[in-house]
């Protein structure tokens, strides 16, 4: 899993291959964000 705010490369202007892996789950957000909406969801503090 990745998150990112776009498909954009970083500092640096390089594209990351690992995202292009069939494998990988891309969400596009804030990561405090989803990793706090995550963490809810898996604590049971979403209801």
């Amino acid at each position: 899993m990745v998150i990112k705010r776009s498909m954009n490369p970083g500092f640096a202007g390089i594209d990351n291959p690992l995202y292009y892996e069939d494998k990988i789950l891309m969400l596009f957000g804030d990561a405090k964000g989803f990793v706090g909406d995550i963490v809810r969801e898996l604590t049971g503090g979403g209801n």
